[in-house]
């Protein structure tokens, strides 16, 4: 099993020590690196690509909330976890997309849980959310603000960066999403976008609404109508609408075969 990796930046050696003790006493973690300061901590992650970053807040040069907001900007940034001995800077820290955030003494079974939560997010979701929170003010989730139950639904917007600007594809209304090359084009209910995620990227992001039927092609499961076989033997899933159908690979025909089977009364 490949362990994510996690940097760890707090201008305090000993509470580097006690953070890396903590996280590497997790089986599924190793700590890659550590940075002392803010400046150091955004060449340690050019530098070693960590999946998590566990972040101070108060450190010299660059805060934590200005390395936040920077790291905001990159593609495939890693997951923000604040460990802070100060609460004042807890609805900030949502504003730059923070996964958690974690008062000093840092306890173990918070820290897991932290962790645990950060590889559930990815590039897709950490620009949706900071499209969310610019845009309204506040973090997006339970009335409590808590991350853990970010949970994509069917009123969820994809934010697509586009030489115009970002603009915001309903779910809900994606039928297709084809990978050509280094591009994904997204084809939806009001047209088509090219965007520069990845399959993988958007299946792990909406695993409920986007269903893999091929090596290159994820289908919007509310159009999908039929599951047929052609004279030739190849398979293809049929969309609503008269949408036109789409070639299911053998690996991944099952996947649509379940989920049409799911969606049969009693099934």
């Amino acid at each position: 099993m490949t362990k994510q990796k996690i940097l760890i930046a707090d201008d305090e050696p000993l509470a580097r020590e006690r953070l890396k003790r903590l996280a590497e006493s997790l089986p599924e973690y190793r700590v890659c690196g550590e940075a002392g300061d803010g400046d150091t901590a955004l060449a340690r992650v050019a530098e070693l690509h960590p999946d998590i970053l566990l972040l101070d807040i108060r450190m010299p040069g660059l805060d934590g909330m200005e390395v936040a907001a920077r790291l905001s900007q990159i593609n495939n940034p890693p997951a923000i976890i604040f460990c802070t001995a100060y609460d004042s800077y807890a609805i900030r820290a949502f504003d730059v997309q923070a996964i958690a955030y974690l008062l000093k003494p840092v306890r173990k079974d918070a820290l897991a849980e932290a962790l645990a939560r950060a590889g559930r997010v990815n590039r897709v979701q950490l620009q949706a959310l900071s499209s969310q929170a610019f845009a309204t003010g506040e973090f997006p989730g339970s009335p409590a603000g808590n991350p853990a139950n970010m949970n994509p639904g069917d009123d969820e917007q994809l934010p697509v960066r586009t030489h115009r600007g970002t603009e915001l594809i309903d779910i809900a209304g994606i039928r297709y999403c084809q990978a050509d090359q280094k591009y994904v084009t997204i084809h939806h209910t009001r047209g088509e976008t090219v965007s520069d995620y990845t399959l993988k990227e958007l299946e792990n992001a909406y695993p409920r609404q986007l269903l893999r039927i091929h090596r290159n092609t994820l289908v919007g499961v509310r159009f999908i109508q039929a599951l047929k076989r052609t004279p030739e033997g190849h398979n293809l899933v049929v969309l609503r609408d008269d949408l036109g159908e789409l070639q299911a690979s053998r690996r991944h025909t099952s996947n649509v075969r379940h989920w049409l089977q799911g969606q049969q009364p009693g099934g």
